[in-house]
């Protein structure tokens, strides 16, 4: 199986950190090999951490997945997994390609809400929370559920420092979990292969969100039904080939 690990963000050492993690994941989880294939975002932010820098990266996110999952080519990818927390694009990317598409925020939800009835995702950059709780409740969560909480530091920094941010997160992780939260997802690209270190320092499961991407991306999941697509005009040549 192939799996493409895209980096919505434009920061290749971002995309290069998801690669070795993602590595060392899969034997430690217990996962099917697979033949990872690592892409940075060909445009938009170097780490995406505003609501315009999320709207560029739905384009770059599906020109990308184009890019790397042709009509006819036989070494295309099985699966995608979008490898950025705000999952740009990935609505879209369902509707247009033939490949199961995975979000790390989604795939973190369902595996935290399958060890506790209330959960809490933490990330970087303190944009992000309104963002994400926005998120959540398009997909039918309420606070109640899923709570949102970050710290200022955003993920390129962490990604930077993440010794220096162990300690932040697992204030931030502790304080939730005395809200109520039975389980803590560190969510975002920049945070991927922390969790070990903050785990101990939390009474309550901390996950990884690019280890629950991999779990549902290599589970088998189905790929949804395409949708028919009026022509476009503008875009890159491997993408305009899936409209029409």
């Amino acid at each position: 199986m192939r799996l493409l690990l895209l980096n919505g963000n434009t920061d290749p050492a971002i995309t290069a950190l998801i690669a070795t993690r993602a590595a060392e994941a899969l034997p430690r989880l217990g996962l099917p090999p697979a033949e990872l294939v690592p892409v940075t975002a060909p445009f938009g932010a170097r780490y995406i951490s505003t609501r315009a820098a999320v709207a560029i990266a739905g384009h770059a996110v599906l020109a990308a997945l184009a890019d790397h999952i042709g009509r006819d080519n036989p070494a295309g990818c099985d699966a995608a997994i979008i490898a950025c927390f705000g999952e740009p694009g990935i609505e879209a990317a369902r509707e247009l390609l033939p490949i199961p598409v995975v979000g790390m925020a989604e795939a973190s939800i369902a595996a935290a809400l399958a060890i506790a009835p209330r959960v809490a995702l933490l990330t970087g950059g303190a944009l992000w929370v309104p963002m994400l709780e926005e998120f959540v409740l398009i997909r039918g969560f309420g606070p109640d559920q899923v709570m949102v909480r970050g710290i200022a530091p955003t993920g390129d920094m962490i990604a930077r420092d993440p010794d220096g941010a162990a300690a932040l997160l697992a204030e931030a992780a502790q304080a939730a979990a005395a809200e109520g939260a039975g389980a803590v997802v560190l969510g975002g690209a920049g945070l991927a292969g922390i969790a070990p270190r903050v785990a101990p320092l939390v009474s309550v499961p901390v996950l990884d969100s690019l280890d629950c991407a991999l779990a549902a991306a290599l589970g088998g999941g189905a790929a949804r039904e395409r949708v028919a697509q009026a022509p476009m005009v503008g875009v890159s040549d491997d993408l305009r080939r899936w409209f029409a």
